[in-house]
């Protein structure tokens, strides 16, 4: 090989691949992030639309109202109509079979336009109409504030209990000298695996016969019992937090319960965080332990049940119950872009034990 094929096959400079490799980085997550947010643009653009829009043939996917255009005093629907090798937008005062007579919405200082043609066969125009009422009439209509104040009231109460009840055993499993613990420690986790329509029937048994169903106490009490994932998250970030500091706490006096509120707490801050954000995503979307706990006590339902109801009452109504989903949609948003900071610190350093 020539000296002069070695110089053009020299290798690009780091500077430049790093810039390509950012760009390709970079257009990758822009794609899978237009590919996430297509579902929540379709539910937006349903939840505009008029309830006559679903059923007319030739509808844009856009939300949007046939156009129509006032001359004396009549209200006319407008048409697109093919003149002379153009597509023109005109209103359709006289309807007949061979010709109509139309009127132009621009320039209707000029008269009638006869047209030959089936007046029929024309596809109607039709103008940007985002109907954002629709928002409102589905708050109204599906009674949004006592079902959102029970699913806070859900989410907030076991969100809570879980955090709290997994941070102490996390604190116990990662600072005490327990016997046995790895094999605790994987009995724990084993339970994550167990699956939930295993121990459905005798669970609502013990709940049953403990006259808690129809109530709140089957979906709240066991969330203070700490769950396996919560603990081994909360556990893994514990073990990367410095020995020195409970022992210079132990050395002034601390207790171990001192040091849990006074040290423990206040550094995992990113774990609990994390632990905090998943559970209470998973509170506001429970749908299958409140539909058989609460079953007959519609005034409890959390949001879940309630939009569930309301699809069966209103499922002509697709715009509505898009219009639904989406409010439903906005505290968990609003909850995760202002912790998304905290939260995904949390979730990257609770997998790395330093």
């Amino acid at each position: 090989m020539s000296e002069k094929m070695k110089r053009q096959r020299k290798p690009l400079p780091r500077r430049i691949r790093n810039r390509i490799t950012a760009m390709l980085v970079t257009s990758l997550t822009l794609v899978i992030l237009v590919i996430f947010l297509i579902p929540m643009v379709y539910g937006l653009v349903n939840a505009l639309k008029t309830d006559g829009q679903f059923s007319k043939t030739g509808a844009p996917w856009w939300p949007a109202t046939e156009e129509q255009f006032e001359y004396q005093g009549k209200s006319y629907d407008v048409y697109k109509v093919p003149i002379d090798g153009d597509i023109k937008d005109l209103a359709l005062v006289i309807k007949g079979r061979a010709q109509s007579q139309f009127i132009d919405p621009e320039k209707p200082e000029e008269g009638l336009i006869v047209w030959e043609g089936a007046w029929r066969q024309l596809d109607r125009s039709w103008e940007f109409d985002p109907q954002w009422n629709n928002f409102a009439k589905a708050w109204k209509t599906i009674n949004f504030p006592r079902l959102l104040g029970n699913t806070v009231k859900y989410a907030g109460i076991t969100t809570f209990g879980a955090v709290l009840s997994a941070s102490l055993v996390a604190y116990g499993f990662a600072r005490f000298r327990i016997p046995h613990k790895k094999v605790l420690f994987i009995l724990m986790l084993s339970t994550v695996i167990l699956p939930g329509a295993v121990t459905l029937i005798p669970t609502y048994f013990v709940f049953l016969k403990l006259g808690w169903v129809g109530t709140w106490l089957p979906l709240i009490i066991p969330a203070f019992f700490s769950w396996g994932t919560n603990v081994f998250l909360i556990r893994q970030f514990i073990m990367s937090i410095p020995r020195d500091l409970d022992e210079a706490a132990m050395m002034d006096g601390a207790s171990p319960i001192r040091i849990f509120f006074s040290i423990i707490i206040p550094q995992s801050i990113p774990a609990l965080t994390a632990v905090s954000l998943f559970h209470f995503f998973w509170a506001w979307n429970d749908f299958f332990g409140p539909l058989i706990y609460l079953a007959g006590n519609p005034e409890k339902y959390p949001i879940t049940v309630g939009l569930t109801a309301f699809n069966r009452l209103y499922s002509q109504s697709a715009n509505l119950i898009q219009a639904s989903a989406l409010i439903t949609a906005v505290i968990p948003l609003i909850v995760f872009f202002l912790a998304q900071r905290v939260f995904m610190q949390g979730v990257v350093i609770t997998g790395v034990e330093k």
